[in-house]
């Protein structure tokens, strides 16, 4: 029996992933979205809420998690990092699970996962897509946003492989420097090209 063809779309800050990935979704591609799985599991009532409060007391509220508290609470302690993600992590990897049973009948399905290659999440996918930028549009953008600072996009970036090694990694390379329409264009005629092949490698 066939399965989808899992296409693991990845990037930098401010590479773009979250527009590319809307793309996928206005062509009619499944997109499982890790960073919305994590705040569906983390906002008011979420069901790690409970056991993030006990391990790090005070990060949480009526909210969910106070992402600004609890990242204080880990920020540059490997063990209390290590302590989150063994609580975060296997909850969206059920989530990512129960996804793809929902679209076992898909041809393709996108992953969006900012740290696919950080993580090892790149050995649960097919291939892989960067998208990427030149540096300067890259600093540009991510610089614009609110609360953002020199300081931490330089401290964001160390915690990130590096662009030019995830594009030497990767199996496709989408350049979302150039306008909406080309990098939509692209986007395109990639799910074209593996709506082509991909049901074959999986039969």
């Amino acid at each position: 029996m066939s399965k989808p063809f899992i296409l693991g779309l990845t990037g930098s800050i401010g590479m773009g992933k979250s527009a590319v990935a809307a793309m996928f979704h206005g062509l009619g591609v499944p997109v499982f979205d890790a960073d919305a799985a994590v705040h569906e599991l983390q906002g008011p009532g979420g069901v790690l809420v409970p056991a993030i409060e006990k391990a790090f007391p005070g990060t949480t509220g009526a909210q969910g998690v106070d992402r600004q508290a609890l990242g204080a609470a880990v920020f540059g302690d490997k063990e209390k990092l290590a302590r989150l993600e063994a609580i975060v992590h296997p909850a969206v990897a059920e989530m990512r699970q129960q996804f793809l049973h929902d679209h076992a009948a898909q041809p393709l399905v996108v992953f969006d996962i900012p740290l696919l290659f950080e993580k090892g999440g790149n050995a649960g996918v097919d291939a892989v897509l960067v998208v990427s930028a030149s540096a300067e549009a890259q600093r540009m953008r991510v610089l614009a946003r609110s609360g953002m600072s020199e300081e931490k996009f330089e401290r964001i970036l160390g915690l990130q492989v590096p662009d030019a090694e995830k594009r030497a990694r990767a199996d496709f390379v989408i350049d979302t420097g150039t306008s909406l329409a080309e990098t939509r264009h692209a986007v395109q005629n990639l799910v074209h090209a593996l709506l082509d092949k991909g049901p074959k490698k999986n039969s």
